[in-house]
């Protein structure tokens, strides 16, 4: 009996599961600013990080002193490593975890705080250098090479779009030349529905010489807790408890013998009970059970057991076979799900892919570019390249990958239906269909029910759901402001480039993520005059703080944002309206007193502006603004007369803005 049979990958990934993180780009930024941080400090400047337990330690108590990390890790090192193993992964920091070139680009730009467009995607600056970036990444599948991003950009050149359990469950299985070709005829026989995904990733694994030796080894063997294991060519080494880690796979197989091989029916809730013990046991659930109810299968275990493949097994060896078969599927399955969310992560930081109703698909200026020129830049999809460090041109990636306006505006004509002759007509068409796209996320993510479930998550600071419904690559405040400006373009009855308005950093998707340095919290609305308001801006600030710490946190920004404002554009119809979800009295009363007291600029005191108008409003009056289907036009005599109101400021709200919306 051998000892062991290797596993050998059958897929790629971004990055380790050990580097999957919220609020990504986030915690990217952070981390390379602490690496830059500790490597400066005088007792790590001489120090060698790899095999250096000591000063792996020493990194992650400088995380958490620095606030990076909060538990006390029971294995620092290894925890240490893991928190930085995505950065190596993608060339920001090297395998000795320094800041390489394209890192200190990244940073650089984290600093200054300056992520604005620069180049020919016009997406974000550092979006673009994760995109050169994930151009260069390459891993190692079974002693081979292969760059996935150049593989994504070649599929989706000849399928046009993913779904996403394509992206999720074929798309890393194409490790080379000859499985990315048997990729994309698998993709188009499972759209004409002449096969399936699970049949297709089992071919796959049944075609590689471990899977067919293990399968010969289980027919030849009597099934015991070793041929268990053997057969299951687990990852993990024995050190990391791999000896057991397939053990509970031994009971399901004996239930399911039972019940297929000796007609026991009883053992239908044993085979419940076995799957519950495996890690991976919903994939085995949902083969053979249609519910989800212990109780309901305890009490009829025959009218909840579906039918399966395992009906057509008449033999010892057909049941073994459809066993392993079904094992090592659901195996598959499982580590390709769990990684989709590590690729999903990666793929989104370059801003040139959309994730949109579960269909991946590139946005369409570096879909064009990238088709035009997606044959040579192929001929690199199997080799390392050894600019991986280096903030290089993108065209020393591939020479192919010069700029070609013309392709683009080809593109465009020919995916809108346009006409346009240049690349400026093309970004004015290009920025219509992403307002299209905006109506159309707005319309399904964002409709007046959700935005009202938002708000009571919000005021309960149910993280967890707001996550779950918007995204987890932006903080929780940073989600609140995006909400309220959807909600205040609503509001305005969908007028206004709102896409400029708001003061964050926005995906290709158009929802929010959080960067390191932060910025602006304002949204700054702009209204052309009309019969029911004059020409003005509304500055809208947006916060969580809670009632302890609201006053101190909120009340100098609102007003130094107005305030300069105000001065800036001497328009002092301008004002502001400050969105919380608790209000302090103190809050209150002081923004009531910016109606009579100045406000100076600090570097100039001739400067100055009084009657700064702030109005500020509680979740409970947003919900009732969505509720009641409230616009702008009726709501800006509302703030003009509170605004004008002589109540004192503990009556003021409830009198002026609760009572009157």
């Amino acid at each position: 009996m051998p000892a062991s049979i290797p596993y050998k990958s059958f897929c790629w990934s971004f990055g380790t599961t050990s580097f999957r993180t919220k609020n990504f780009n986030k915690t990217i930024e952070e981390q390379l600013a602490l690496l830059n941080g500790f490597w400066q400090l005088p007792e790590n400047q001489d120090c060698i990080w790899n095999g250096n337990p000591v000063l792996q330690t020493r990194y992650y108590d400088y995380m958490k002193r620095m606030g990076f990390v909060e538990t006390e890790a029971n294995n620092k090192p290894k925890d240490a490593r893991e928190k930085t193993s995505g950065l190596v992964d993608i060339g920001l920091i090297d395998d000795g975890r320094h800041l390489t070139n394209a890192g200190i680009s990244l940073l650089e730009i984290c600093n200054a705080n300056d992520f604005a467009s620069d180049n020919f995607f016009e997406i974000p600056k550092d979006s673009y250098i994760y995109l050169k970036q994930l151009l260069k990444t390459s891993s190692s599948i079974d002693g081979n090479t292969v760059r996935p991003f150049i593989v994504m950009l070649y599929v989706l050149s000849r399928v046009d779009e993913l779904s996403l359990d394509e992206f999720t469950y074929l798309l890393p299985l194409c490790t080379s030349s000859e499985n990315t070709q048997n990729v994309i005829d698998g993709i188009n026989s499972i759209r004409t529905g002449t096969s399936t995904i699970d049949s297709f990733i089992l071919g796959r694994l049944m075609s590689m010489d471990n899977y067919q030796r293990a399968l010969r080894f289980f027919l030849e063997n009597t099934v015991d807790e070793d041929v268990i294991r053997i057969i299951g060519m687990n990852r993990k080494s024995a050190k990391e408890d791999g000896k057991n880690y397939d053990k509970d796979y031994l009971p399901l197989y004996n239930a399911l013998s039972r019940y297929y091989l000796a007609n026991d029916v009883d053992a239908i809730v044993d085979i419940y009970e076995a799957t519950r013990k495996i890690k991976i046991g919903k994939w085995w659930r949902q083969l053979l059970f249609d519910t989800p109810s212990r109780k309901a299968i305890h009490k009829n275990p025959t009218i909840h057991f579906k039918h399966s493949d395992f009906d057509r097994t008449r033999t010892l060896d057909e049941f073994k076979t459809q066993f392993f078969e079904k094992m090592h599927l659901f195996k598959a399955k499982a580590t390709l799900s769990d990684y989709l969310d590590l690729n999903r992560r990666y793929v989104k930081t370059t801003d040139v892919v959309l994730f949109e109703d579960d269909i991946v698909k590139l946005d369409i200026v570096p879909k064009h570019f990238f088709n035009s020129v997606i044959d040579e830049l192929y001929v690199q999809a199997y080799i390392e390249t050894e600019e991986l460090y280096h903030d290089c041109a993108i065209n020393n990636i591939a020479l192919c990958l010069n700029i070609n306006e013309q392709a683009v505006i080809n593109g465009v004509n020919a995916e809108l239906g346009a006409t346009v002759t240049t690349i400026a007509e093309a970004r004015a068409v290009l920025e219509d269909n992403r307002y299209a796209r905006l109506q159309h996320l707005i319309d399904t993510k964002f409709t007046d029910t959700q935005i009202l479930t938002l708000l009571d998550c919000f005021e309960r600071r149910n993280d967890t759901d707001i996550r779950s419904m918007v995204t987890d690559n932006a903080d929780v405040p940073t989600i609140f402001e995006y909400v309220l400006a959807i909600l205040w373009y609503k509001v305005s009855e969908r007028q206004g480039r709102i896409l400029d308005y708001m003061k964050l950093s926005l995906d290709a998707d158009l929802l929010p993520k959080t960067h390191a340095a932060g910025g602006e919290a304002d949204i700054v609305y702009e209204y052309e005059a009309t019969e029911h308001y004059p020409s003005h801006t509304l500055l809208i600030e947006a916060t969580l703080a809670d009632s302890t710490n609201q006053r101190r946190m909120e009340m100098e920004p609102v007003s130094r944002h107005l305030g300069q404002h105000l001065i800036r554009t001497r328009n002092m119809d301008s004002y502001c309206v400050f969105a919380t979800n608790f209000l302090n009295i103190n809050v209150i009363s002081d923004f009531r007193s910016r109606k009579t007291t100045p406000y100076y600029d600090s570097q100039d005191y001739t400067q100055y502006v009084e009657g700064m108008k702030i109005i500020p409003l509680e979740t409970s009056e947003l919900k009732r603004i969505v509720q009641v289907s409230k616009t702008y036009k009726e709501l800006y005599p509302i703030f003009e007369e509170a605004f004008n109101s002589a109540l004192p400021p503990h009556m003021w709200y409830d009198g002026c803005i609760k009572n009157s919306i």
